[in-house]
């Protein structure tokens, strides 16, 4: 078996809270995440074998199915995730800067997942709907043309989902620019 990360938002804290006891009674996974994010909405992350993270992402959505907001479960997730979540990336050299942006929490981290998997970039932050009104972001860097395929990459899959809301590369980000962010 392999090691997954799952998710699930919820609209509101009640349902939220709910579906995080359901997930650890459900399944051996343990809690990453559980915390209410802007506007009042629920996440919660676990992690623990495969199988053991569908079963607890499947049970946290049929009970609160009304309250659902997006869920996922991955396997095998790029393990430079975990940092970014956290802002613990360390970056010497920003070569150039993307960012993508969701509606959402849940998706964030899948478009994460697809950029880190799709080429030779590092993932700086990944924000969790914290004082954005529920959207979420990721920066990354890298060298321009992996920049860029890491965006498109991470676009596409999570497109069809209905929660991507922008995405942008900047070349060679200029270092007063970045002392703002980093």
């Amino acid at each position: 078996m392999s090691k997954a990360i799952g998710m699930a938002e919820f609209k509101t804290v009640s349902a939220g809270m709910t579906a995080a006891d359901t997930m650890v009674k459900t399944a051996e996974v343990e809690i990453i995440e559980a915390e209410t994010v802007c506007p009042g909405k629920y996440i919660v992350i676990v992690t623990g074998e495969l199988s053991a993270v569908n079963a607890a992402v499947q049970a946290a959505c049929a009970c609160s199915p009304l309250h659902l907001i997006d869920s996922f479960v991955l396997g095998n997730p790029a393990e430079e995730m975990f940092p970014a979540i956290y802002g613990a990336t360390q970056v010497e050299q920003i070569r150039a800067l993307g960012i993508l942006e969701t509606y959402d929490a849940a998706a964030i981290l899948v478009a994460a997942d697809q950029a880190a998997k799709t080429a030779q970039v590092t993932l700086i932050e990944i924000r969790l709907a914290r004082g954005m009104c529920g959207k979420s972001y990721l920066l990354l860097t890298g060298e321009v043309a992996a920049v860029e395929a890491a965006i498109a990459r991470a676009k596409t899959e999570i497109e069809p989902r209905g929660m991507f809301l922008d995405s942008s590369v900047i070349a060679r980000p200029d270092k007063k620019f970045l002392g703002h962010i980093l």
